[in-house]
């Protein structure tokens, strides 16, 4: 059986399928921040033989508007717009193959007022990432546009103590445990044990 054509063509060239180069897009170390760039530390750890800077970069394209592979939406949307950008890579002093990656992520790719989506954006995927050994987001600095954003709290802590009758003391949030399989009567009693 012959191969298609398209399938030699693609083998003639050298067609590899799988990880990209981040480097080449989102390492860019002459990238000034804005005042409205949410900006991120995270320490990072490659796996050997992964430069620092490509290591930052994946971060920063995993975090935002990266994936690990070609795909045909990425022709719908301007990249350069909406992007992470690893803008500056240090070592970290007195620790092997260690760095700080700076990440700077445009307010355009967040949720106004949503604490969830902003972790799950920034940290949420990129933990399990094959080029990174290890990974901490070590530091966040979120701009006072996107702060504005958060409506805070409906009223004080004097409502809220008022409401439940209790002072002098702290008020705890928590899950009772387990979870799930107490009956109805058992998990109140359990509650009512927390008042």
């Amino acid at each position: 059986a012959s191969m298609s054509p398209q399938t030699e063509t693609k083998a003639s060239v050298g067609f590899k399928a799988g990880v990209k180069d981040y480097k080449l897009t989102y390492y860019t170390p002459d990238y000034e921040t804005k005042d409205t760039d949410i900006l991120a530390a995270f320490r990072v750890t490659p796996q050997p033989g992964v430069p620092p800077e490509e290591a930052g970069a994946a971060v920063a394209a995993e975090s935002s508007t990266g994936t690990w592979t070609t795909v045909w939406t990425d022709g719908l949307t301007s990249l350069d717009r909406y992007k992470g950008r690893c803008y500056h890579i240090e070592p970290v002093a007195g620790e092997e193959n260690q760095y700080i990656a700076y990440v700077a992520y445009p307010l355009d790719l967040f949720e106004e007022g949503s604490v969830t989506n902003m972790f799950t954006s920034i940290v949420g995927n990129v933990f399990g990432f094959k080029a990174l050994r290890a990974l901490r987001l070590e530091d966040l600095r979120i701009p006072v546009a996107y702060v504005k954003t958060f409506q805070g709290p409906p009223h004080g802590i004097q409502v809220e103590r008022d409401k439940l009758n209790k002072y002098g003391r702290p008020l705890l949030g928590c899950t009772i445990k387990p979870k799930l399989g107490l009956s109805a009567k058992n998990y109140g009693r359990a509650v009512y044990e927390c008042l």
